[in-house]
């Protein structure tokens, strides 16, 4: 907690060159002094008086003169507006020093940026692209990661706020520890959090509002990618365990359209008809742009997902293929949904990703090249993590390099 502000005036006569003579009169600056704390700033106030009207132990001019009178009406003045600087400063960020306050004051740095002022500015400017080139969801990350960094500074430094100046590698270290140890959360979660704070020390350099990255030297813990595909026994238990309830057989379908076609929920729930191409074969297409990235992918949808979409077809309203659940219903749903299937693991939808990647894709021998571009990844790399390459497809991959090279070689023993 800070201490409270005391300020105080006193003649500067340490030098004979400080005073200066008005015709038979010897008058002297002003000057006054800032202590919060342990902190002390000093600062002239381009105030004079003779030393004979000033009363040491008050700090003011003494007697009803009126030139006492106006000389304790500007002390007054300063007086007043260094409370109020001190005032608006601590309000702003729960912690103050007497050069700040003499800074403000001298109109220097009067209004400096803080780390919390500036998120809030980038969180309004995402907010106005909702819709537009941003997703809502992702808005909803940055309020998020904004009282993450308000509860860290009360805890941590007991401040509502801190200048982007004082911002540095303790701090951001200080913030992983206390989002890893003191919240107990993933290393992925704790990675989101931390990413929006070095994207928000970008934009403050840009911005010119510090001079040098706060944060060089931090690295960013990458995770462990975990491996999150259903094996090919709890795929076929998802297929056909039949579901009593309307709502958990609707949400096993979308589950099973994505582990056939790869699509994201929120790209399967944004999916319009408009986006399903029908070939001169008679096969059906989705064309589509990844929301996430922006990215198109095209996927030809086999027999179990066009069945998927004939079962529901007259129960759609709209340009939506499919009217489905929010996320949080879903993902609450998959999770009674392993339970009648007896797959022992945390389903969410994210996992049919995964599982058209590894079981539908690439244990059937289909290039990892194909699966990118069906995935609708920027990179490769990223299709790679989802690749989960089992015993089966090492053995199925093995029969047919044996058969191809069976009468290339001899050995000769």
């Amino acid at each position: 907690m800070n201490e409270n502000l005391k300020v105080s005036f006193y003649l500067k006569r340490e030098r004979k060159r400080t005073k200066s003579s008005a015709g038979e009169k010897t008058v002297y600056p002003i000057v006054g002094k800032i202590i919060i704390g342990k902190t002390v700033a000093q600062f002239g106030s381009k105030l004079k008086v003779e030393e004979r009207l000033w009363n040491v132990k008050s700090g003011r001019a003494i007697g009803k003169s009126h030139a006492a009178t106006e000389l304790n009406r500007e002390i007054n003045k300063v007086n007043l507006l260094i409370h109020s600087h001190y005032s608006e400063i601590l309000k702003r960020t729960g912690k103050v020093t007497a050069p700040e306050v003499k800074n403000a004051f001298q109109g220097i740095a009067s209004v400096q940026k803080t780390l919390l002022v500036l998120f809030e500015e980038i969180m309004q400017e995402f907010h106005s692209r909702v819709g537009i080139d941003r997703a809502k969801s992702s808005y909803r990350k940055y309020v998020s990661t904004y009282r993450h960094l308000q509860r860290f500074l009360k805890a941590k430094y007991s401040l509502r706020d801190i200048p982007l100046s004082q911002l540095d590698l303790p701090f951001i270290e200080s913030f992983d520890f206390y989002l890893r140890i003191e919240q107990k959360m993933k290393p992925a979660s704790v990675n989101g959090v931390i990413i929006q704070l070095l994207s928000a020390a970008r934009v403050a350099l840009h911005r010119n509002y510090i001079s040098r990255p706060p944060f060089f030297g931090y690295r960013l813990e990458r995770p462990d990618f975990q491996i999150r595909s259903l094996a090919a026994g709890e795929l076929d238990n998802l297929i056909s365990t039949k579901m009593e309830s309307p709502d958990l057989c609707y949400v096993r379908d979308m589950f099973v359209f994505s582990c056939f076609t790869g699509i994201s929920y929120i790209d399967l729930k944004n999916l319009t008809w408009k986006e399903l191409i029908t070939e001169e074969d008679g096969s059906w297409w989705i064309t589509k742009s990844r929301q996430k990235t922006g990215i198109p992918f095209n996927v030809k949808l086999l027999d179990i997902p066009v069945q998927i979409i004939e079962k529901y077809r007259n129960f759609s309203f709209g340009e939506p293929v499919f009217n489905m659940f929010c996320q949080v219903k879903t993902n609450k749903l998959l999770k009674e949904i392993a339970i009648l299937c007896g797959i022992n693991k945390t389903l969410t939808f994210h996992m049919s990703r995964h599982t058209f990647a590894t079981q539908i894709c690439l244990s059937q021998g289909v290039p990892i090249e194909s699966v990118s571009r069906m995935l609708g990844h920027t990179d490769i790399a990223t299709t790679q993590r989802y690749a989960h390459v089992n015993r089966d497809k090492i053995g199925n991959d093995m029969k047919l390099l044996s058969a191809r090279i069976a009468d290339k070689y001899a050995f000769v023993i």
